[in-house]
């Protein structure tokens, strides 16, 4: 079973030069050091491939292996990586509100951080106190909990409307699916 498509950095039966290396055999066990023809004798009547694993050790160490099942398997495992890494790095989006907002501003804001939600990234809303708005902070509180009131169907609060300095935020945080 001659691969013609190797573009990774191990070396597959007529491709290996080195005269003698130590085989393994299918199932892990040594097989003692062995000439490279008899080595390729010995996968091709297993039907599989002989693969160098290390052509630095001394001897070299080559597998009898599916090939095609080992580069398969490291692909999945690879692309696993990858998702749960991309997991971790989860993004917390943030919204500007006004105490004076418009209906269809409200509403745009809503689906947009909706689809960020069920993406799985954390919403932080927060308004920006301009002059006299100061003196009824309420106001803004009652935006931002409108807000999270209408995400309830697929966002938690997980922090409060709280005021520092002249912002005040609220973070929304994604339903687990459990619940």
């Amino acid at each position: 079973m001659l691969i013609i498509a190797n573009n990774n950095d191990l070396l597959v039966n007529e491709e290996i030069k080195i005269p003698e290396v130590m085989v393994i055999g299918p199932n892990g066990e040594k097989m003692g050091l062995k000439q490279i023809k008899d080595a390729l004798t010995l996968a091709s009547y297993a039907g599989l491939d002989l693969v160098l694993m290390s052509a630095n050790a001394n001897p070299p160490v080559a597998k009898i292996m599916d090939y095609n099942k080992y580069r398969y398997e490291k692909q999945k495992k690879l692309k696993e990586a990858q998702k749960k890494q991309r997991e971790a790095n989860k993004d917390m989006k943030e919204y500007r509100l006004s105490t004076t907002i418009d209906v269809g501003d409200f509403e745009t804001r809503r689906k947009n951080a909706q689809g960020y939600l069920l993406k799985g990234h954390k919403i932080r809303a927060f308004i920006r106190f301009k002059g006299r708005q100061m003196a009824r902070p309420e106001l803004g509180s009652e935006v931002l909990k409108r807000f999270a009131e209408s995400l309830s169907d697929c966002a938690v609060i997980e922090q409060e409307p709280k005021l520092e300095g002249r912002q005040m935020a609220i973070i929304l945080a994604p339903k687990k699916e459990g619940k």
